[in-house]
């Protein structure tokens, strides 16, 4: 049997390949490791508020038992009066269709609503969705934005997350680009509740929660 000649491959083509595979990977596993710090801020924080008497507590203590329509009803009439952390929830439970529709556009309107309030988990998942242009046209440097004020705005893991995030999208950004979304970022100052930017009939408006 003729033995073929093995193939070669042209660095010059090769080596930019490569970079981008190895980019992508980089960027898929920081995705994964949000998630999961992530879901555990989202989820396991609301199982340790139980101890607290606060409203917000009480009605987000439905997300540990899994009642995510339980939790959509309770936590819509504390979004509709412009709470951060309720909209927030929402936001993700309309992101993934959890108690809601799956509906992109309603979850980046939440998210924008908390996270000109400060929210930090509203602004990291805003900056996913402006990343993937889930709800949002696709814009990498309100991505860089928003995920650069969610990492100043939290500590430890979760800071380390979406820094990671914020500079996985950076590699995909001129750096032109990159000064204009930090100038953004250093330039934002916390806003207040506003009505619907992108829902026109609001939150209560889904199939648990006919106006």
């Amino acid at each position: 049997m003729t033995k073929r000649p093995p193939v070669s491959i042209d660095p010059g083509i090769a080596a930019p390949a490569l970079a981008r595979c190895r980019s992508t990977l980089v960027a898929l596993a920081v995705r994964r490791r949000l998630w999961a710090v992530l879901l555990g801020v989202l989820f396991g924080a609301a199982a340790t508020q139980i101890a607290y008497a606060d409203v917000f507590a009480r009605r987000t203590t439905a997300y540990s038992r899994s009642g995510y329509i339980r939790a959509a009803r309770e936590l819509s009439p504390l979004a509709q009066h412009g709470n951060a952390r309720a909209l927030a929830r929402l936001g993700f439970m309309y992101e993934h269709g959890l108690g809601e529709p799956q509906a992109y556009e309603a979850a980046a309107d939440l998210y924008t609503r908390a996270a000109v309030q400060g929210n930090a988990f509203a602004q990291g998942m805003l900056g996913l969705m402006y990343d993937k242009g889930h709800g949002v046209p696709q814009d990498f440097v309100l991505a860089y934005k928003w995920l650069d004020l969610a990492a100043a705005r939290t500590i430890g893991r979760e800071r380390d997350a979406y820094a990671r995030l914020r500079d996985a999208v950076a590699s995909k950004m001129s750096y032109d680009q990159i000064v204009e979304g930090q100038r953004l970022a250093l330039n934002w100052t916390r806003g207040v509740f506003a009505p619907s930017i992108r829902v026109p009939r609001g939150v209560l408006h889904s199939a648990y929660h006919p106006e």
